[in-house]
């Protein structure tokens, strides 16, 4: 039985559009990416999950550590609902949330959030005031790989050398910051597909060059703090970082849904365990349906590599719509083989972020539906 067969098998009679997650392959992901980790805990990266009860099965593997959340409010929330050992990796601005966490006792221990400047750590310290002192931080490094005028990877902190990271960690520790550890996201092998030879090539030089800053960056700061982790990697990495002698925890997300994106990585193929279905509700004409909705496309650089994927062979998107906010034409053999109300399962190019279009998420196991949870929108949380 192929994963389209369990999706629609255990879904028959519920309406769609809705979206599925087939607990065997979850789970089995989860599996494979503590076995990539080499050892090393694996903090979930909450935004690619979006769901709280399969943020709790996937805690419940013991190779997994703590969350990597994507906002302090989401941090406030998943803490008092009993979640632990929260690192909020972006920077905030939100003033209100942050001074919840420096006045409560709970959220100050569980909740760390990150710093990327000196102009950061300023900018705490007069929001804050005296609650800054004791609030947990962590810095974020940038990891990209720079060569001659090539950027090469996500434009995230201003903060890239030893020099400029151990300035960060004075000022924060001058006004009373407790700097718990350093983070380093190389989105530029993490997030990239294998597309050639000259990604590879790339991807390979990238990695020997952060091992390298990355000890140096650690060396310098450790005697200034006591660092609780230092964080790398994300699900297109972590296998590469398991054995950097620095590292103490890797972070990985996505690969737990296995969305398109990581069809094209060479070392690892996720199954795919998260797919939505489109109920058909038009014939055009001879060889093309039209879907209600599915329009969700994923964010990142634009282009079709972000727009979701029918799972079914023998239809395609039509490439002068691709997939609408209300319908979705598709073409090919098998569209004149679809009736009125069937539907047509597609998998998305990246993982949480399609969670944002649906309220429930239905979970399959063995062909049959085991369970019918809320989504992070579905408990009427939306963090951005």
């Amino acid at each position: 039985m192929t994963g389209e067969d369990h999706w629609a098998r255990a879904t028959a009679g519920l309406p769609a559009p809705l979206v599925a997650v087939d607990l065997d392959a979850f789970d089995a992901n989860a599996d494979d990416l503590v076995r990539r980790a080499g050892g090393l805990p694996v903090r979930v990266a909450s935004k690619s999950v979006r769901c709280r009860a399969l943020l709790d099965r996937v805690l419940g593997n013991p190779g997994f550590a703590g969350v990597m959340a994507y906002a302090v409010p989401e941090a406030l929330w998943l803490a008092r609902e009993g979640v632990r050992d929260i690192f909020v990796a972006y920077p905030s601005v939100d003033v209100p949330a942050l001074h919840e966490v420096a006045t409560d006792d709970l959220l100050r221990a569980e909740v760390t959030v990150t710093i990327d400047s000196v102009e950061h750590v300023r900018w705490l310290r007069d929001v804050l005031g005296a609650g800054v002192v004791g609030l947990g931080v962590a810095v974020d490094v940038d990891a990209s790989l720079r060569l001659s005028r090539l950027h090469l990877g996500v434009r995230r902190s201003p903060t890239r050398s030893p020099a400029e990271a151990l300035a960060v960690v004075r000022a924060a520790a001058g006004v009373g910051l407790d700097v718990r550890g350093v983070m380093f996201y190389d989105a530029q092998v993490a997030g990239l597909p294998d597309a050639g030879p000259h990604v590879r090539a790339v991807k390979r030089r990238s990695v020997r060059h952060l091992e390298q800053r990355r000890a140096a960056v650690v060396d310098a700061v450790r005697p200034e703090v006591d660092l609780r982790f230092v964080n790398a990697g994300g699900t297109g990495s972590l296998h590469l970082f398991g054995e950097d002698r620095v590292v103490t925890e890797l972070a990985a997300g996505s690969g737990l849904y296995g969305p398109t994106l990581f069809d094209g990585y060479d070392d690892f193929r996720p199954q795919p365990a998260m797919a939505f279905a489109l109920p058909v509700v038009r014939r055009p004409a001879r060889g093309l349906v039209t879907a209600y909705g599915g329009g969700y496309v994923a964010s990142g650089e634009p282009g079709w590599s972000r727009v979701p994927s029918p799972v079914r062979r023998g239809l395609s998107l039509v490439r002068a719509e691709g997939t609408g906010e209300v319908q979705t034409p598709l073409r090919g053999d098998g569209a004149d083989d679809l009736q009125l109300g069937e539907r047509v399962w597609m998998r998305g190019a990246k993982a949480g972020e399609l969670l944002e279009r649906f309220t429930t998420v239905h979970l399959v196991s063995g062909g049959r539906l085991v369970d019918s949870v809320p989504s992070y929108r579905g408990e009427g949380r939306c963090f951005g």
